[in-house]
């Protein structure tokens, strides 16, 4: 079975070098804020089975993360690309600039 291999990416940086253009991609996804708390609170909420000692933990976990400070972390790992081509090529396909979104199709191709 082929998995789907067209990918949106993000250019995030790009550097001209006279006759090619370098562009740095990354994967164009939305990511989720997820707070290092609400980790923490989901993970309890699965290691313990007892709804009553849940019940009873929640309020006071809670209520120590609230005094820590909150870090925001992404969930997702995204795939970067680093792109080097010929400036034509790079004219032909609209001179795209950092910010603007490329569709790569990655596959393995069998000999």
């Amino acid at each position: 079975m082929e998995e789907e291999s067209s990918i949106r990416y993000k250019i995030y940086q790009i550097t001209d070098k006279g006759s090619s253009i370098s562009m740095a991609l990354s994967e164009d996804i939305e990511l989720e804020n997820v707070s290092q708390q609400q980790m923490m609170l989901e993970a309890i909420d699965r290691a313990i089975a007892d709804k009553e000692v849940k019940e009873q933990i929640k309020p006071i976990l809670e209520a120590i993360l609230r005094s820590q400070p909150q870090t925001v972390i992404k969930t997702y790992l995204q795939t970067l690309v680093q792109i080097s081509m010929p400036k034509r090529r790079y004219e032909k396909i609209g001179n795209p600039r950092v910010g603007d979104r490329l569709l790569i199709d990655i596959r393995k191709v069998s000999a």
